[in-house]
């Protein structure tokens, strides 16, 4: 029989049965899928023990016979019990297997083995429950495999209710049995710089150690090989969008006319990004350029630059928006800052899906022309029946919320557009390396000036109860002097509240938090709505069940000031735009978090009033929900408080799963923890491409990336 590698389909290695099962519990499909399900922990089987002396909560070997076995149902729920008592002479222990009544017919009376688990009680009697065993049928066999095991590692693997860990880990002895020659990814001399293992030791040992000393250096390596794989991949599809041909779109008249035109000096930052996307758009090859910044830190300034220097050779630009309410307030911005003599020559276009059919036909039209050279819109845009006379250019306003798929058919209406993705979510050097690895990060950090700023205070009910009603004085004072405000709700409705129910909603993270929402948008417009000191006060509502252009009339209410207080979900947490609204309420603030809450707090103190921001929690001091609440009063940079939210939340959250395939599939990297590994591993990475862009001297390496990467996550690069 030839030799397994790492591409071979599982159904070959281990049968079509259990070939299917890991790919129903796991998704894997070759030997190198299963192989790199890595262990989770790995338990001791303890000194070989006598019965009578087993202690409780320890991990124990022992060596014993089968007294008797037999099966009994279970009483509160279905299925059955196995029920073993075996013995060493000097005392019985009882085993139990839930719903495994198949083992009866290997655990017959007289058989003897090695038994290996943790040690319980129950009703007073010690058991093992699910232990590993092996039985052989001569006792001095036993005793010395025994002894030779006492101190073996034991591989923990992440299981499923129909593959459990005992399981994998003899599927993983199969097929590490039957594999041969492993390629290594890492080139012979990094490898032998870091002193990391040959890439076959490494899978053997972190998977079979001989002894717990191995298990580290195993898993450094294939560290390393996680980080240098991803960081190839994402440098190489970089290299990829540099070999296409791109339209060179050159600065002229029009930019000049606007820059003369603005009211207001540019930061240093605004003007540092402004260049380098000037810089990009002249070049041969699609800017692919994501750009962060803080909520009112000018991104959208940025981007109708680069919009009008693509206008100046007649091509058009097309930003996508993820709620109607933001591409709404998009166009109005862009429209409000062209002014009236520029804004009728690029003639910018709304398409949204809750235009009427005559509108849409309009948009449509301008679009399909060319005579609008800027269209924005929503998922609009991907209509088949969009269509653009020359788009040269894409952004994509709050890139997280948009999926791979979404973004490549905006951009596949242009030949090789150029790509500049927008982000007011501050994110982490390391998640940025990590998961956006393929494009030129540039960074706004300064404000623009005459901002009032923002206070914010943790309204505390677990210690403080009746600061819940200064909360409301609060709100209402703000409105008697002249400001507006906004009270932001977990949910829509709280009391209705059901999985179907709760598209704006936030998940509750459980740990500190009060056991269910209380307070859904619902419930406070009841309140206010009875409330004395609210009598005279506008209060809307907005959530995202409502529908589109109900939605879109009371935002235009709340920013012309016919609406005094806004109580809404997180729709309002990006794009809106009041400059007299001074207080944002975030009640149940626990709920959120760490970025969201910093964005929503952006909402306000936008103009020359001072903004307030009030987090109201019942979260119990210290628990994981309060500090993050208590981590957002702390400051207002938004930068420090994406390494605090990479800290408290795990990069699990924080990466999300809108980045399709390998971004968001870490396995060993952690981007917190093994940030020097991601940066070490990028040079490297770079290094190797420079002087090897296909990868022709490094096959094993491209075998790698294909592998790890797979076509369809390939793919999804790409298109990012």
């Amino acid at each position: 029989m030839p030799m397994l590698s790492l591409d071979s389909r599982l159904d070959g290695a281990v049968g079509g049965k259990t070939a299917s099962a890991l790919e129903r519990a796991f998704g894997m499909r070759t030997v190198g899928d299963a192989l790199a399900h890595y262990p989770r922990r790995y338990a001791r089987r303890g000194e070989l023990t006598q019965i009578s002396s087993l202690p409780v909560g320890e991990a124990v070997t022992i060596v014993a016979e089968v007294k008797r076995a037999n099966e009994r149902k279970m009483q509160q729920r279905r299925g059955s019990i196995l029920e073993v008592v075996i013995s060493d002479g000097n005392g019985d222990l009882s085993l139990t297997f839930f719903n495994q009544a198949w083992r009866a017919s290997e655990l017959r009376p007289g058989r003897r083995g090695i038994f290996a688990g943790k040690v319980g009680e129950y009703r007073g009697t010690k058991q093992l429950a699910h232990p590993d065993y092996e039985l052989f049928d001569d006792e001095e066999t036993a005793r010395l495999t025994a002894e030779a095991n006492a101190n073996l590692p034991i591989p923990i693997y992440p299981a499923t209710s129909t593959i459990a860990s005992w399981q994998f880990t003899k599927i993983v002895a199969l097929l590490l049995d039957g594999l041969g020659d492993v390629p290594d990814p890492l080139p012979e001399q990094l490898r032998r710089k870091w002193g990391l293992l040959d890439a076959r030791a490494a899978i053997e040992r972190v998977h079979r150690p001989d002894f717990a000393e191995q298990i580290d250096p195993a898993l450094e390596t294939l560290r390393m090989h996680e980080a240098f794989v991803l960081q190839a991949a994402l440098l190489q599809q970089r290299a990829f969008v540099r070999a296409l041909s791109a339209t060179s779109r050159a600065p002229g008249s029009l930019l000049e006319r606007f820059d003369a035109d603005l009211p207001f000096p540019r930061t240093p930052d605004q003007i540092a990004v402004g260049e380098q996307v000037e810089h990009d758009l002249q070049g041969d090859w699609p800017m692919n350029r994501l750009v962060q910044g803080e909520v009112g830190s000018g991104k959208t300034l940025v981007a109708l630059r680069a919009m009008l220097q693509v206008a100046e050779s007649g091509g058009q630009s097309a930003l996508i928006a993820p709620t109607e309410v933001l591409a709404g307030q998009h166009l109005r911005s862009i429209a409000r800052m062209l002014g009236p003599k520029l804004a009728p020559e690029l003639m910018p276009t709304l398409l949204t899906g809750q235009l009427t059919a005559a509108e849409r036909r309009k948009a449509s039209l301008r679009t399909a022309s060319g005579q609008s050279r800027i269209v924005v819109g929503t998922h609009a845009l991907l209509s088949d029946t969009t269509t653009f006379a020359d788009l040269g250019l894409v952004v994509v306003d709050e890139q997280h919320r948009f999926g791979v798929e979404q973004r490549e058919s905006l951009r596949a209406k242009g030949s090789s557009p150029h790509a500049l993705v927008l982000t007011a979510t501050p994110i982490p050097r390391t998640v940025a390396m990590t998961v956006f690895g393929d494009l030129d990060v540039s960074t706004i950090r300064t404000m623009p000036a005459g901002r009032a700023g923002i206070q914010t205070f943790v309204a505390p009910l677990a210690e403080r109860p009746a600061w819940f009603g200064r909360v409301w004085d609060r709100i209402a004072e703000e409105v008697a002097a002249g400001h507006q405000a906004f009270v932001v709700c977990a949910a829509i409705d709280a009391e209705a509240l059901t999985k179907d129910d709760t598209a704006d909603d936030v998940p509750a993270d459980a740990e500190g938090e009060s056991a269910r929402t209380r307070w859904g948008v619902v419930q406070v417009a009841d309140l206010l709505s009875r409330h004395p000191a609210f009598t005279d006060i506008r209060v809307e509502i907005l959530h995202g069940k409502m529908p589109s252009d109900q939605k879109d009339a009371v935002m235009q209410a709340f920013a012309r000031g016919d609406v005094d207080v806004l109580v809404a979900t997180t729709v309002v947490e990006v794009g809106v735009d009041v400059p007299n609204a001074s207080t944002m309420v975030i009640l149940e603030a626990d709920r959120f978090g760490v970025s969201q809450l910093h964005q929503l707090r952006g909402r306000v103190g936008r103009g020359g009033v001072p903004g307030l921001c009030l987090l109201v929690t019942e979260a119990t001091p210290g628990s994981p929900a309060r500090q993050r609440v208590d981590a957002v009063a702390a400051t207002l940079d938004g930068f420090a408080l994406a390494e605090v939210d990479l800290e408290l939340r795990g990069e699990g959250d924080v990466l999300g799963d809108a980045q399709s395939g390998a971004r968001s599939s870490l396995r060993l990297l952690r981007v917190v923890k093994d940030a020097d590994v991601i940066a070490e591993a990028r040079v490297a990475a770079d290094a190797v491409l420079a002087e090897d862009p296909a990868l022709v001297r490094h096959p094993d390496l491209a075998a790698a990336i294909e592998r790890r990467v797979g076509m369809d996550e390939r793919a999804a690069l790409g298109k990012s």
